[in-house]
């Protein structure tokens, strides 16, 4: 349905479906659903929505949107009301706590602006900025997020607590070998002792059943998927097509990227589902609208 709609219609859709998920990200802060110490997931009566999966879509196509609109003038202060409607939904992510989701959607916005144009001088300078500002981070951060940190530092100084997922995730993917042991027949997933293991440590489950040649190929799957995209983005006929054919296909990527990191233990545990493999209802749902 969504593939059929066109990007104008679309981008007429931008304001109106950003000024909804915002409204819906407030509804979860207020009348939220604690599931696992997080609010994060909306009652609508018939079912649950997680809001913040919406805004991943709502982020970009807004952002086009404006960009578009203001083509052949853009200036620094396109860039700084940009940078705002990126960090309101941010902020209301990172309250539920969510802190995977939220830097999901400043990377996606920040996707956004640099095929915008954003000056290299400005990236830079921010990358600066966020380095020298880690020690104020690292305080607002909440307690488990800290641990997550450093667990990844050195996972073997909590192996049963806060180092259990990475421990396991490695054991599970390395166990695999270079064919696998075969669909089902992986001993971490199905003695229960790989957790998460149908959402986001689902990566260390194909690793386990299909070896490093399984891994290879799903990795190549998603490079031929990223490198369409990227194509589809630099023969766009208009700045709005590009932007958000450029932002989607960057965000799939980086889905794919962390979750796959994560795993691996070349990252920090962070709740993201690889993309098209792991059970979910509104991610999964999301992931299809911006393919």
């Amino acid at each position: 349905v969504v593939a059929n709609i066109p990007p104008q219609t679309l981008a007429r859709a931008a304001v109106p479906l950003y000024v909804l998920a915002v409204v819906l990200l407030v509804g979860v802060a207020l009348f939220g659903v604690v599931v696992n110490g997080s609010r994060r997931w909306l009652n609508l009566g018939i079912t649950r929505i997680q809001p913040s999966e919406l805004m991943k879509i709502a982020l970009p196509l807004m952002l086009a949107w404006y960009f578009q609109k203001f083509e052949g003038r853009i200036g620094w202060k396109d860039f700084v009301l940009a940078a705002v409607l990126i960090a309101i939904p941010a902020i209301l992510v990172k309250r539920q706590p969510d802190l995977g989701t939220a830097l999901l959607l400043i990377s996606s916005g920040f996707f956004v602006l640099y095929l915008a144009g954003l000056s290299w001088k400005i990236i830079v300078g921010l990358f600066v900025a966020v380095g020298a500002a880690a020690p104020v981070l690292w305080t607002l951060l909440h307690d488990y997020q800290r641990r997550r940190i450093l667990t990844f530092i050195d996972p073997t100084q909590d192996p049963l607590g806060a180092g259990y997922h990475t421990t396991q995730a490695s054991i599970a993917i390395g166990s695999g070998g270079v064919v696998g042991k075969g669909w089902l027949n992986g001993t971490q997933t199905h003695l229960d002792f790989l957790p998460e293991r149908h959402t986001d440590f689902i990566f260390a489950v194909f690793g386990e059943e299909f070896g490093l040649i399984g891994n290879v190929l799903l990795v190549f799957l998603y490079l031929l998927l990223v490198g369409r995209g990227m194509m589809i983005a630099a023969d766009a006929s208009t700045l709005f097509g590009r932007l958000m054919a450029g932002a989607v296909t960057l965000m799939l990527f980086t889905y794919a990227f962390v979750n796959m990191g994560m795993v691996s233990g070349v990252l920090p545990v962070v709740g993201v589902p690889l993309p098209f493999i792991s059970y979910g209802g509104t991610a999964l749902l999301s992931l299809f609208i911006g393919l």
